[in-house]
């Protein structure tokens, strides 16, 4: 933020304006002004949009070339959140808040593609615990509260997520289970699902295979009203956990389950948005590396290879993680080499990265490449 700070005095300067003759023009004092300036003071957004019109400059101008997600989430934690601007104005819940939040949480959800987990869960947990406050103590007729639980279920699922990829497996599973609850209060069994699908998948990585299996057959049975798409998300969880459990038949039935299910799509078919990311490549990888689990990782390298080609770039995390699952079907092949040139090239795209998930995966592959 000091560099933002920078900007702000640059962009004064170049205007030929005094700090004193800024204060007047702001309404913030002189030595507030220079404590942004100097970084000694967090420069939030209301900062920058008091100096563009000011000076007559865009707010762009002012933060500079390319969107920095990290610098996107750490303006949401400096930032008011719309709980908070309610809560001081004392209005009681309506559809305008919730509608906000709503959209929140389509925005946090997506700043997870870019973010790792370590830099992203300060947010999503503040996120939460004021929506859940909300849904405590507020005031509000049924409908609005039944989308307010929605809200707190997603962010919940949302939260598990975040604060499984850094690496914090109790507070992921307490969260998830939480919001579980917050989902069957609003009669989302939907959501409800997706919320232990997530449980499943997490434990089948750090726990008890076995019992990952259970949770996950579970989740696609409570599920009963699942669109195609997410009967897919919640079957390859199923898929997952079966080949982790060392259960040829089930992954290989759980991933045919996946391909009818993901087939049956269609434009008149309504999914939910926290669904937006699952795509042919998606179902490729998760068939990859349950190929891997079993014995098979010949077979796994075609799919991944492809998948990791046609992927964002920016989403750094994700594709990290895919090499790291390439290197690893080449190491099982005992294709030694091919290994460690994909997890090297997986190393110089985790620069950066605040995911503990990750780094894990980047270290076991290497270990076993030596």
């Amino acid at each position: 933020m000091s560099e933002l700070g920078e900007r702000l005095k640059a962009a004064r300067n170049a205007a030929g304006i005094s700090l004193a003759a800024m204060a007047t023009k702001t309404h913030y004092s002189k030595p507030y002004l220079s404590q942004l300036e100097g970084g000694t003071r967090t420069v939030k957004p209301d900062h920058v949009t008091a100096y563009s019109r000011a000076l007559s400059i865009s707010v762009e101008s002012l933060y500079g070339p390319a969107l920095d997600p990290l610098r996107v989430a750490h303006e949401w934690l400096v930032a008011d959140t719309p709980v908070a601007q309610h809560r001081q104005a004392g209005r009681r819940v309506g559809e305008s808040l919730v509608g906000e939040l709503e959209r929140r949480v389509v925005e946090l959800r997506h700043l997870d593609d870019t973010v790792g987990g370590g830099d992203l869960i300060p947010l999503v947990r503040r996120e939460l615990a004021e929506a859940a406050e909300v849904v405590r103590c507020g005031s509000y007729p049924g409908s609005v509260g039944r989308r307010l639980r929605v809200v707190v279920g997603e962010l919940a699922q949302l939260a598990g997520w975040v604060a499984s990829d850094a690496g914090a497996y109790v507070e992921a599973e307490q969260t998830y289970l939480s919001g579980v609850s917050a989902a069957q209060e609003a009669g989302d069994n939907v959501l409800a699902g997706q919320l232990l699908s997530s449980l499943s998948y997490q434990i089948a990585n750090v726990g008890n295979p076995a019992d990952a299996a259970l949770l996950a057959k579970s989740a696609v049975a409570g599920a009963r009203d699942a669109s195609p798409v997410v009967r897919a998300l919640l079957l390859e969880r199923v898929a997952w956990a079966s080949a982790r459990s060392r259960d040829r038949d089930a992954a290989r039935r759980a991933l045919d389950a996946v391909d009818n299910a993901y087939a049956a799509r269609a434009p008149g078919i309504p999914e939910p948005e926290w669904v937006y990311w699952m795509s042919r490549d998606e179902i490729d990888v998760m068939a990859a590396r349950c190929l891997i689990e079993l014995g098979d990782p010949a077979s796994a390298s075609p799919l991944l290879s492809a998948a990791i080609n046609d992927y964002d770039a920016g989403h750094a995390r994700e594709k990290a993680l895919y090499q790291t699952w390439l290197a690893e079907s080449y190491a099982r092949a005992g294709e030694l080499d091919a290994a460690r040139n994909v997890i090297e090239r997986a190393r110089t795209t985790t620069a950066g990265v605040n995911s503990a998930r990750l780094a894990g995966r980047v270290e076991e592959i290497e270990q076993l490449v030596r």
